[in-house]
C-alpha cells in the first residue's frame, strides 16, 4: 500500500511529522513501513517558462533559439521541438539543474548558439500523458495549467508529496486504504480523526426503476450496493485528482474509471463501473458461472469460466468476474450515457481461487482476497456519486440498490484486564485500555467491547491485548527473566538414538547424505523391483514440480544409489554414504496397519577399494553393538532382485527382521550407469530400537584366567558359518566367552563340497580356574554337537 501523506493530511494533520519519525513510529504501532520516497530532490532548479521569441538556429534548418521568460530573468535556450510556439508556458531545466534518473543539465553550445537550459518534455520529467492529457508524448510539454514563470515545476507535478510504502499483513485490509492509514497515524500521534460523510445531491428519478439486483449466492457474496448515474460525460480528471491517484501507485485514464480508483484508494473498497447500455434487461445477477461460458476481460484475453466461480451478469451472459475483472462487453467508453456503479463484498476465499485459476491478479482481487469490510459498501458508492457531482461528468440518479440479505451482529469480546495484563507481564490500568482501544474505532458497553466492523482480526481477549500492546509500546513492556516452572527442552528417545546412529556411522567412515521423499516413478524400475510389487502403489503429488518428483518412495534404496551414481560420474572412487529417511507405504502394503505408515529406515551405501559384503556387514555389527543388539544371524537372501542373489542377507534378531544388506544386482548397478561392485544396506530404525538391549551395566574384570582351545571342522559348504558358531555357543554352554573364525581352507586333502573352518574358543568360569578335564569335556561336546547337528567333522 503506498500512502500519499499530503492525501493523509486531509483526514489527520501529520504534516509537521518528519519522514523518519513519522515512519519509525507507525511502525512500532504495528503498520509497518517498508520505504519512503519524496520526488523533490529527484529534480532541481527546474521552473516554468513563457516563450517570449523564436529565432531559425542560423547554422541548422531544424533548431530554434527561444528567449524564455523564468520569472526574474530570460534565458536564450536552444531546441529541436517542433510543437512550441511565443507564448507557450513549458517546463525549464536552467543551468546545473537536475532530472529524474541523476541526469544534470549545464549551459553550453549547439552548433555555435548559447543554450543556458532546456526545454523540457513530459517523459524526460518521468510523467506520461496520462499524467497530463493535454501534452503530447514526443515533443515538449506545453503547460496549460495554471500557472506563472517562474513557478517551481515541482509543484505542478505533485513532486512535493511524500510516498511511504506500508507493508500491511492479511489480518489488516483496513489499512489497504487511506482512511484506515489515517485512522492508525491519527492514533500514534494524538491528532484528530476528520472523516468526511459523503454528500450526494442526486437529480431525481429512482435507481430501483431502472436495475434490479438478485444475488442468487449469498455465501459468495454476503452484500451489493449499486448506483445509477445518467448522462455521463467521459473525459480526463482534473489535475488533483490525476496526481492523487499517481501517488498511490494508480495510472489515470478517465474521469470515471479514475473515480473508481480513487475510492478503492481512499475507503479501500473496490469498485466497478458498467456501461449500462451493455447491461442486457436491466438486471444484475450475482451467481456462479455455469460450465462453458466464457468472457473477454478489460485486458483483452479471453477466459472460459467454471461453475466455481463467481460472476456479475445481466440476464444473458457475465458481464464481470466478481473481485478480479470487468468485462470488455461492459466497458466504459467514450460514447457511454449512463453508468452503473458497484461496490460489492466477496468471499476471500473465493475471489483468491478465481484470480489464481484465470492467471489474473488485480489490486482488487489482493484486497477482497484479505476479507474487506462487508458495511463500506454503502460510504464508497456513496462517495463514488458524489466524486461525480464534484467533477460535474454526470447526474446521479435518487436511490440506492442495496442488496444484504443477512446482516451481521458487530462482534462483541469481554474487556479482561486482568487476562490482558497477565499475557503481557504489565500492570496497565482500565482506562489507559479504553483508551486505546477507542481511539482506533472501538466502543464500550459496560464490559464488552465492541469491535468496529473493519476489523475482522479482532475476536478474543488475545487480540485486545495486541491493539492495547502496540500503543503501550512494545519497547515498553517489562523484560523479566524465565521462571523456574519453564519446560526444559530436549530430544526425545527417537532423536537421541538417530544421533547415536549418525556417530556410529560417520565413526565407520560414512558420509552423511539428505534426499528428497519425492521420487520418479521409473525408481522402482532401475532397482527392478517385480510388476506386482506392493511397493509399486505409491502414494502421487498432486501438484508435482515434475515427473522426477511427482510419487512419495516406498523404498530408499533408489535415493541412495541416485547420489551413489552422481558420485561415481564425478570420478569419485570411494564412497561411504548413509541417511536416516523416511518411506511412505500406504495401509495395508506390506505392513497390514490400517493407516498410512512412514517409517524410518536407515540406508547405507558403499563402493571402491576394500568394499565387499564383509566391511558392509562388519558397519552393520557396530551399529548392533551400539544399540547392545546380541544374537544377530545373517539369513541369505536370493528373491531380492536389486540385490546379488549369492551376496545378499537378510538381518533378524530372534524373529525381528531389522533390514537387508549386500552388494547390489550389477543389472540394479548398471541401470545407475555404475560398473563396479556398489553394495548398501537397508534397516528399519523402528525395528532396531526395538532389539535395543538395556543400558550398559559395569561388570568387573575377571578374576580367573581363560582357556583357549583352536578346533577345525569339515563340513559341506551349503552350512553357514553363523550355523556353526549358533551350535558351538548352545554346546559349550556358560563358559564359553567367545568364538571366533580365523581359518577357512578348501583345496587339495578336503573332500569335494566341502571345506575347513578353523575357530578359537575362549572358556572361562566365574567360579574358578577351569581345569583341563573341564575344558576337554566342554570342546567334546562342542564336536558331538557339531556332528550330530551339522554333520561336521573333527579335522
Amino acid at each position: 500500500m503506498i500512502l500519499s501523506r499530503k492525501w493523509l493530511d486531509e483526514f489527520t494533520d501529520v504534516s509537521a511529522v518528519p519522514n523518519r519519525e513519522f515512519c519509525e513510529k507507525l511502525t512500532l504501532t504495528g503498520s509497518k513501513v517498508e520505504t519512503w520516497e519524496c520526488s523533490w530532490d529527484k529534480i532541481q532548479n527546474v521552473v516554468v517558462g513563457r516563450v517570449t521569441a523564436m529565432d531559425r538556429h542560423p547554422n541548422s534548418d531544424h533548431l530554434w533559439v527561444c528567449q524564455v521568460d523564468v520569472g526574474a530573468e530570460s534565458l536564450q535556450i536552444v531546441t529541436g521541438a517542433q510543437n512550441v510556439k511565443a507564448g507557450d508556458l513549458v517546463p525549464v531545466a536552467k543551468d546545473h539543474s537536475l532530472l529524474p534518473g541523476g541526469k544534470r543539465i549545464e549551459k553550453g553550445e549547439l552548433r555555435g548558439v548559447e543554450s543556458c537550459g532546456m526545454l523540457c518534455s513530459l517523459g524526460e520529467l518521468g510523467l506520461d500523458t496520462h499524467d497530463f492529457p493535454d501534452a503530447i508524448e514526443d515533443g515538449i510539454w506545453i503547460i496549460t495549467e495554471d500557472a506563472k514563470p517562474g513557478d517551481d515545476i515541482r509543484y505542478l507535478m505533485n513532486a512535493d508529496d511524500t510516498q511511504v510504502e506500508f507493508e500491511i499483513t492479511p489480518n489488516r485490509p483496513d489499512c489497504l486504504s487511506v482512511i484506515g492509514l489515517a485512522r492508525e497515524a491519527a492514533a500514534t500521534f494524538g491528532t484528530e480523526l476528520k472523516l468526511h460523510a459523503p454528500v450526494v445531491k442526486g437529480s431525481g428519478g429512482n435507481a430501483a426503476h431502472i436495475v434490479s439486483v438478485t444475488i442468487a449466492d449469498p455465501d459468495l457474496c454476503p452484500r451489493y450496493t449499486a448506483r445509477v448515474v445518467k448522462n455521463v460525460k467521459i473525459g480526463p480528471s482534473p489535475l488533483w485528482l490525476r496526481q492523487r491517484l499517481r501517488a498511490g501507485g494508480v495510472r489515470p485514464i478517465s474521469n470515471i474509471v479514475d473515480i473508481t480508483n480513487y475510492v478503492m484508494l481512499e475507503y479501500g473498497q473496490p469498485m466497478h463501473a458498467f456501461d449500462f447500455a451493455c447491461v442486457e434487461g436491466g438486471k444484475i445477477i450475482v451467481r456462479r458461472a455455469r460450465d462453458g461460458e466464457t468472457i473477454t476481460t478489460l485486458d483483452g484475453k479471453p477466459h472460459e469460466l467454471t461453475s466455481s466461480m463467481l460472476c456479475i451478469c445481466d440476464e444473458n451472459k457475465p458481464v464481470c468476474v466478481a473481485g478480479v475483472m470487468g468485462g470488455a462487453n461492459s466497458e466504459i467508453i467514450g460514447d457511454t450515457a449512463t453508468v452503473l456503479f458497484e461496490a460489492a463484498n466477496f468471499s476471500g476465499p473465493s475471489v483468491r481461487k478465481t484470480a489464481v485459476r484465470l492467471g489474473t491478479r488485480t489490486d482488487s482481487s489482493g484486497r477482497f482476497e484479505k476479507g474487506l469490510d462487508v458495511m463500506n459498501t454503502r460510504a464508497a458508492v456513496d462517495r463514488a456519486c458524489e466524486l461525480v457531482e464534484m467533477l460535474g461528468c454526470g447526474e446521479v440518479v435518487d436511490g440506492v440498490v442495496d442488496v444484504f440479505p443477512a446482516p451481521p451482529a458487530p462482534t462483541r469480546v469481554k474487556l479482561r484486564t486482568d487476562k490482558i495484563n497477565g499475557l503481557l507481564g504489565t500492570d496497565i490500568s482500565r482506562d489507559f485500555m479504553v483508551s486505546c482501544l477507542e481511539k482506533i474505532g472501538f466502543s464500550m458497553d459496560g464490559d464488552d467491547v465492541i469491535v468496529p466492523s473493519w476489523r475482522g482480526d479482532v475476536s478474543h481477549y488475545s487480540d485486545l491485548a495486541e491493539e492495547v500492546a502496540r500503543f503501550y509500546g512494545y519497547n515498553n513492556l517489562p523484560v523479566t527473566l524465565q521462571g523456574s516452572g519453564g519446560c526444559v527442552g530436549g530430544y526425545s528417545p527417537v532423536q537421541q538414538a538417530e544421533n547415536r546412529l549418525g556417530s556410529v556411522c560417520r565413526a565407520c567412515g560414512y558420509s552423511e547424505i539428505i534426499t528428497y521423499s519425492f521420487v520418479s516413478p521409473s525408481s522402482l524400475d532401475k532397482i527392478r523391483t517385480p510388476a506386482d510389487s506392493p511397493l509399486r502403489d505409491t502414494y502421487k503429488i498432486l501438484n508435482p514440480l515434475g515427473e522426477d518428483t511427482s510419487v512419495m518412495r516406498t523404498r530408499i534404496l533408489p535415493s541412495m544409489l541416485d547420489i551413489l551414481a552422481r558420485n561415481h560420474a564425478n570420478r569419485n572412487d570411494a564412497v561411504r554414504l548413509y541417511e536416516v529417511g523416511k518411506i511412505y507405504l500406504k495401509p495395508g502394503k506390506p505392513t497390514g496397519s490400517r493407516y498410512a505408515y512412514e517409517p524410518k529406515i536407515l540406508s547405507l551405501g558403499a563402493y571402491g577399494v576394500g568394499e565387499d559384503f564383509f566391511a558392509l556387514k562388519g558397519t552393520v555389527e557396530e551399529i548392533l553393538d551400539e544399540f547392545r543388539i546380541t544374537g544377530a544371524s545373517f539369513v541369505a537372501k536370493t528373491d531380492d532382485a536389486a540385490y546379488h542373489p549369492g551376496r545378499c542377507a537378510e538381518i533378524y534378531v530372534g524373529g525381528t527382521l531389522l533390514g537387508i544388506m549386500g552388494q547390489i544386482h550389477p543389472l540394479t548397478a548398471k541401470n545407475y550407469g555404475l560398473d563396479r561392485e556398489v553394495f548398501a544396506a537397508e534397516i528399519s530404525l523402528e525395528a532396531l530400537l526395538s532389539c535395543a538391549g538395556p543400558a550398559a551395566v559395569y561388570r568387573p574384570l575377571p578374576r580367573f584366567p581363560a582357556v583357549t582351545r583352536d578346533i577345525a571342522l569339515v563340513c559341506r559348504r551349503d552350512v553357514t558359518v553363523a550355523a556353526i558358531e549358533d551350535v558351538i555357543k548352545d554346546a559349550a554352554g556358560g563358559i564359553l566367552e567367545s568364538v571366533k573364525l580365523f581359518d577357512v581352507y578348501e583345496g587339495p586333502g578336503i573332500p569335494a563340497g566341502s571345506r575347513s573352518t578353523a575357530y578359537s574358543l575362549a572358556l572361562r568360569s566365574k567360579d574358578g580356574t577351569l581345569t583341563d578335564t573341564e575344558a576337554d569335556a566342554c570342546m567334546q561336546r562342542v564336536v558331538e554337537a557339531l556332528r550330530v547337528r551339522l554333520g561336521a567333522e573333527r579335522r
